[in-house]
């Protein structure tokens, strides 16, 4: 039953996120976190960052870090079916289809209809981790982190895998004090 779920998920997720990575983010958010429950938001939010950071789609990351988790070494394989052969079969259809009818208005209607509606799964995404942010870390460096990444990202130009990693990197820094401090206050 759970290499099932495993499949079914990442089926969904890969056959509905039109546009490749972006698009099925949030996708894969919903089955991974809302449907079948086996991550919360902040455990997901840290595979999203890990997945960012390293090389490669961020789809077959996600799918094979959560098959793993999931399902062992056949989940792992199971969803990574499950992402990428149905997008090859549709790739290889569709541009198949779109050579042939490349010159057709619909065609381009299409193609220009895929980036608003990325840009609108993302933005609910965001606005998501957003809000639960502010419960862990409270509104003041929720807004703090927004306005400085997107100033890191934006205005000076830095990699985003660059500012992944300073995150990742005070956070661990972060939570060691923490731990040293609890580890002081439970010896005096």
């Amino acid at each position: 039953m759970k290499q099932k779920d495993i499949f079914i998920a990442f089926f969904r997720s890969g056959m509905l996120g039109f546009g490749g990575g972006p698009s099925a983010i949030p996708l894969v958010h919903r089955e991974v976190v809302q449907t079948f429950k086996w991550m919360n938001d902040e455990e997901f939010a840290d595979v999203l960052a890990l997945a960012n950071a390293l090389p490669g789609p961020i789809n077959t990351k996600m799918a094979g870090y959560v098959g793993w988790r999931v399902g062992g070494f056949w989940g792992m394989l199971n969803a990574l079916f499950a992402t990428a052969i149905p997008t090859v079969v549709l790739m290889i259809l569709f541009l198949t289809l779109l050579a042939a009818h490349k010159d057709k208005p619909w065609v381009a209607g299409m193609s220009q209809a895929v980036m608003p509606v990325a840009g609108v799964l993302l933005g609910v995404l965001t606005w998501d981790f957003i809000v639960k942010s502010k419960k862990s870390l409270g509104w003041i460096w929720t807004i703090f982190l927004v306005v400085s990444s997107v100033i890191v990202l934006q205005l000076l130009g830095i990699h985003p895998g660059i500012l992944i990693a300073a995150l990742l990197g005070a956070a661990l820094l972060s939570g060691h004090n923490k731990r040293k401090k609890q580890e002081k206050g439970a010896q005096s």
